[in-house]
């Protein structure tokens, strides 16, 4: 049997400018997307069998563990890909990212699996070709992959890498709902004024929590009391990706919200990587 492990990290959008909508339904972006300290950690066991076996199981009750799951998927691509087969590969998951919450939980774990099985089958698949299966899953498992801090262009599959500033992060998820990418978009293109400020080049050239910006938080903001709330007690907050998480540039939360409401993660920190292997034991 092989076994690696490894810990996938989420993501926030320090600037997400939501441009024009592209014929093949996505919209083209531009946005700064910082990895942080907090992980999912998956567990991959790979042994010969007679056919090909994939399974999932883990902690969390609020993510299917079936071919719904982007971990399966990833997996399916990369064996399609490799021609892999008669493999039995064994998948736990440790969810610490909340789901459907704009930290990328679903794309950082679907790009792990890739780092993980191009390093169980002794990388068959080149970084180009790994890049190539991350974006045809997922917009944004290109960088999960690489993490650190990135420019991302396109629908956000594009990456370029930028210098990582030390900062503190606190983030403030209201409990009880997520906000999937569909809808948010959706009420995105139902907007009457979408300009977008080009906060994204002002923050590139001058880190400054002035130039924090999220096209989608003004979509959605309004259709929930519980982002109100967190906009209203902290200003400088912003909403990550498609929310409802938001986050500010603090290390501890400046408020004290009801902790039967909105779950506060604290203490977190930017960091220059993206998915990679730890040790078993860890």
């Amino acid at each position: 049997m092989s076994r690696i492990k490894i810990a996938a990290p989420a993501k926030i959008n320090l600037t997400l400018e939501v441009l024009d909508k592209r014929e093949d339904g996505f919209h083209n972006l531009k946005s700064i997307m910082q990895a942080i300290s907090l992980y999912d950690y998956l567990t991959f066991d790979v042994t010969d069998s007679d056919k090909t076996q994939i399974t999932l199981c883990g902690n969390s009750d609020k993510i299917p563990y079936d071919n719904k799951n982007l971990v399966y998927k990833a997996i399916e691509k990369f064996l399609e890909k490799t021609a892999i087969n008669n493999k039995k590969i064994e998948v736990y998951i440790e969810k610490n990212i909340p789901v459907e919450a704009g930290l990328a939980g679903g794309s950082t774990d679907a790009a792990a699996a890739f780092f993980a099985l191009n390093k169980l089958f002794n990388n068959p698949l080149s970084a180009e070709q790994i890049e190539l299966l991350c974006a045809s899953l997922g917009s944004d498992l290109n960088f999960c992959l690489h993490g650190g801090t990135a420019l991302c262009t396109g629908r956000g599959e594009k990456t370029k890498r930028i210098p990582t500033k030390q900062q503190y992060v606190t983030l403030i998820k209201p409990l009880g709902f997520g906000i999937s990418a569909k809808e948010a978009y959706t009420k995105f293109t139902q907007m009457s004024d979408k300009t977008v400020p080009d906060n994204t080049e002002k923050l590139m050239n001058d880190f400054s929590t002035n130039f924090l910006f999220n096209s989608l938080e003004l979509a959605v903001i309004n259709d929930y009391q519980e982002l109100l709330e967190i906009k209203t007690a902290i200003p400088k907050a912003l909403m990550s990706g498609s929310g409802p998480t938001f986050f500010v540039l603090e290390r501890y939360c400046p408020y004290g919200f009801d902790n039967n409401r909105f779950l506060v993660i604290e203490d977190l920190k930017f960091i220059t990587d993206g998915v990679k292997e730890i040790p078993h034991n860890c």
